[in-house]
């Protein structure tokens, strides 16, 4: 069976979170050939894969959405749509529901210029309308610009040609579920959709924070997003989350509860269970498995490590993770030195496994997660963890329902220097408190969250769709 996995910003580009749950995902998956369609932010990293794939995938199909602004118009043609048309282009532009197939029509068979359509009239038509009603205040031009970035990289998506699969999984919504989308209009195959965060609620958050959207526009973005990710949960058969609250959200953002299911992450256990635990030597090892990029707000980190070596002089800080962002890591490098954090060592991507040696305790101040592999990976080598109050930690570290281990580690809300850092100060008090409360951790991802439990599920989850449609064709 051909699977077409449809990733967004992340494998193969990229190292850590999705990236490495993807890679051990295919590595797991030697009966099953898969191609990859996958959307990067720039063309020039094309080819530029931080992994090397295994040998079931057979195929890649790179998509860049900068290569939209490149587009060209067809002079002098004109394009001229059906009432139909100029109604699925209003509530596109309006972020309401609109007709998917009315739009993948426009494009796929009667190729539509994407640069012709945001200069036609029907176009401007509907953006003067949406100004008179919700931006009277705002200059046209300022929201043309934003119209048209939003709806470019859309249109542009909407043209691309669909590998050819037996069945397409997105690995999210956003511009992945929307080719995931296409695929189904263009093939009639069947789509799962997995969630390992919630992408419309997480495209929130950044934008509210965002200084590049005109604040008059936030919450219409908002609304663009929240629009993409009701297409993937329309078009999917399955969708997927990793806990049970992230589940329950799905449903509220539209996802037929009958299609929903849960299916946790899970580890390789065996690598991490037999790691010594560090030797006392009085100071108190905190290690961080976090990439430099601003969801994962190191910059808290840092101030809230600040706080606890005021406190607590025999501390030290590790942070375990690579770049994705130049500038936010400049920034950090620049927290480190102002404070004069000699106690803190970035030691950029390392063998998590082997340098877990090193380390009394780990720490997560992810401003937005899921079901993190790092926080797994610490209890299965029965390190203790702080975290901030996002996803599913409180879960992990206090165990579901019907879960009576014990805590595993202390929560803090995000973004809140001195919780994290009396979070840490509590594990610091007492070595044997450390270890009991580890223990307790690796016991809860030995029954919970093993790679292959996972990975058992997903197969299962294969067979059903291959199930009904070998049933549907039967028909």
């Amino acid at each position: 069976m051909r699977v077409c996995l449809i990733l967004e910003g992340s494998y193969p580009y990229v190292h850590g979170g999705v990236s490495t749950w993807m890679h051990e995902y295919l590595q797991a998956m030697p009966d099953y050939e898969f191609v990859l369609w996958v959307i990067g932010a720039k063309e020039e990293d094309k080819g530029k894969f931080v992994y090397e794939l295994p040998a079931n995938v057979v195929e890649v199909h790179e998509v860049f959405l900068d290569s939209a602004l490149r587009l060209k118009g067809d002079a002098g043609r004109k394009v001229r749509f059906t009432q139909e048309e100029e109604a699925a282009a209003d509530k596109l532009m309006n972020c309401d529901k609109p007709d998917w197939d009315v739009l993948f029509r426009l494009f796929q068979e009667k190729k539509v210029n994407p640069v012709n359509f945001l200069m036609s009239e029907a176009f401007l038509n509907v953006l003067r309308e949406l100004c008179k009603a919700e931006y009277p205040y705002v200059a046209y031009a300022q929201a043309f610009h934003t119209i048209r970035s939003m709806l470019l990289p859309v249109f542009y998506l909407c043209e691309q040609k669909v590998p050819e699969a037996d069945y397409y999984h997105a690995i999210c919504t956003g511009y992945a579920g929307l080719l995931g989308g296409l695929a189904v209009y263009k093939t009639g195959k069947k789509l799962l959709l997995t969630e390992h965060g919630i992408y419309s609620r997480e495209r929130e958050e950044e934008i509210i924070r965002a200084q590049w959207v005109i604040p008059d526009f936030k919450r219409h973005w908002i609304k663009f997003f929240y629009m993409l990710s009701d297409l993937a949960y329309k078009r999917a058969t399955t969708v997927t989350s990793l806990f049970l609250n992230a589940s329950k959200t799905q449903i509220d953002l539209g996802a037929d509860a009958s299609k929903c299911r849960v299916i946790s992450n899970g580890i390789h256990y065996e690598k991490f269970c037999d790691i010594p635990l560090k030797k006392e030597d009085g100071i108190v090892d905190i290690g961080a498995v976090i990439r430099f990029a601003p969801i994962k707000d190191v910059k808290t980190l840092l101030y809230a490590f600040y706080e606890l070596s005021q406190r607590n002089p025999n501390v030290r800080l590790h942070v375990l993770g690579g770049i994705d962002d130049e500038e936010y890591y400049d920034e950090c490098v620049e927290i480190k030195e102002n404070l004069n954090l000699q106690n803190v060592i970035f030691t950029g991507r390392v063998d998590v496994t082997k340098y877990m040696e090193k380390l009394d305790v780990t720490i997560l101040t992810s401003l937005s997660e899921g079901q993190p592999l790092s926080v797994l990976e610490s209890f299965a080598a029965r390190r203790p963890c702080v975290t901030t109050d996002v996803g599913c930690c409180k879960e992990l570290l206090d165990g579901a329902s019907g879960d009576y281990l014990g805590t595993a580690g202390f929560i803090a809300p995000p973004m809140d220097r001195t919780g994290l850092a009396n979070a840490l100060e509590r594990l610091c008090e007492s070595r044997e408190k450390r270890i009991a409360m580890g223990e307790i951790g690796q016991k809860r991802v030995e029954k919970n969250y093993k790679h292959a439990t996972m990975m058992n599920k997903y197969r299962e989850m294969y067979k059903e769709v291959q199930h009904h449609a070998l049933y549907d064709t039967a028909l």
